[in-house]
């Protein structure tokens, strides 16, 4: 089945031919600066099945986790869309807010605890690990 994804201004449009690996929610200090605060939701799909129409810009700096990350976004609009570790370049997590249908994949973990904000609320039905947790594979 193919999912569609894309960022507010319709500039960047993501046509993704797989279905969801695995999403976690993430409270590391840098997902929450791109969430304007909150922990970003990121669902994961194998890199070549994801394709891309419209110029994405990327951002690279070091991950909380010590793993250099690339995260790309829409120029015009500056929708959060990808993230992207340099170790695992065969994955990519789409934010789940850029997906058409951002309830495709729930979350199945959260990571990142200990920077969560104590007000945060985490999700009691969902394990919670203070860091990173395995990548996958």
């Amino acid at each position: 089945m193919t999912h569609e994804a894309g960022c507010l201004c319709g500039t960047v449009r993501i046509e993704i031919d797989a279905e969801p690996m695995a999403a976690r929610m993430c409270w590391c200090r840098l997902c929450q600066y791109l969430g304007g605060g909150t922990a970003t939701v990121n669902v994961c799909f194998p890199a070549e099945k994801v394709q891309t129409k419209g110029e994405v810009r990327w951002h690279e700096s070091i991950a909380d986790s010590g793993n250099r990350m690339r995260r790309g976004f829409c120029p015009q609009c500056g929708t959060p869309l990808f993230s992207q570790a340099e170790s695992r370049p065969h994955l990519i997590f789409i934010r789940a807010g850029a997906l058409d249908d951002p309830g495709l994949f729930a979350p199945q973990a959260v990571i990142w605890t200990e920077a969560a904000p104590h007000w945060a609320h985490l999700d009691p039905e969902l394990p919670h690990y203070p860091a990173q947790i395995p990548p996958v594979a």
